[in-house]
């Protein structure tokens, strides 16, 4: 008779963190975020607030209240380590923030209460992933911002020495030059409303500006799309190669057992 040991029963943290990590739980918090940001959109509209203000304001408070039983069921489940996952802080810091009382100078603080749509990122793993190849992307995406911050802070100097005794509004200093270059470089009424009345005064200023307008909308910018571009394809690549281990871990495991019982029918033979 086989002597086998009983399996670890499951604690009433694993039991917690087991239902807090299901399905049917993060599903029913992804649709109370949903909700939420309805209602918090729904406290912007005078109307609605004239009509249905206070039943507004107790939906609101409740699903503040599931976020908050959400959260402390996730602190009891994990403990100390609820605290290593920067979701887990990102969802804490969304919460508390909507816990801010809505005094005097915090009424900003109140009106950040429409953060907590950005649970959604947490609960959905797709976007999880977008995030997350963002994220793997700042290192270069740094370096990119630097040398379009040096190409501006060189433009902006130029711009102002070349037209800003003319143009007082829009080159008259440092500051003014690179927020009309930064205009330019967005393509927004570049053409008709900046560069064409400056060259009406000097007629060559197509030399400085075209040549701007090449190296940052059309490189530099491209050059930060590039880099999310290859680190959103490194992030699915990471997901497809851990989906690869994971079927072939599985189907060794299924050889292994068929083998097994290839080998007990041997032996019975």
């Amino acid at each position: 008779m086989e002597n086998t040991s009983p399996a670890s029963p499951m604690t009433v943290r694993d039991r917690v963190g087991a239902i807090m990590d299901g399905r049917l739980v993060q599903n029913f918090i992804l649709g109370v975020i949903l909700f939420n940001a309805g209602i918090l959109g729904l406290e912007t509209s005078r109307s609605a607030m004239a009509a249905a203000g206070p039943l507004i304001l107790l939906l609101d408070k409740i699903c503040l209240s599931i976020f908050i039983v959400e959260i402390v069921l996730k602190l009891f489940a994990r403990g100390a380590g609820f605290f290593r996952s920067g979701w887990n802080i990102f969802d804490f810091t969304i919460v508390a923030v909507s816990l801010v009382p809505n005094a005097q100078g915090l009424s900003v603080l109140r009106a950040l209460r429409i953060l907590r749509l950005l649970r959604v990122v947490s609960v959905v793993p797709s976007l999880r992933r977008v995030v997350e190849g963002l994220m793997n992307a700042m290192p270069g995406m740094a370096s990119v911002f630097m040398l379009m911050g040096l190409i501006f802070y060189i433009g902006a100097v130029m711009a102002t020495k070349l037209f800003g005794a003319s143009f007082d509004e829009w080159f008259g200093t440092i500051g003014r030059s690179a927020y009309s270059l930064f205009q330019i470089m967005t393509l927004e009424s570049w053409s008709m409303g900046i560069v064409r009345p400056v060259m009406v005064e000097y007629p060559y200023a197509w030399l400085f500006f075209v040549p701007f307008i090449l190296v940052t909308t059309f490189a530099v910018v491209n050059l930060v799309v590039g880099l999310v571009v290859n680190s959103m394809q490194d992030a699915h690549a990471v997901e497809d190669n851990a989906r690869t281990d994971d079927y072939r871990d599985e189907v060794l495991s299924r050889l292994k057992d068929i083998e097994a019982k290839l080998g007990d029918l041997d032996k019975n033979r």
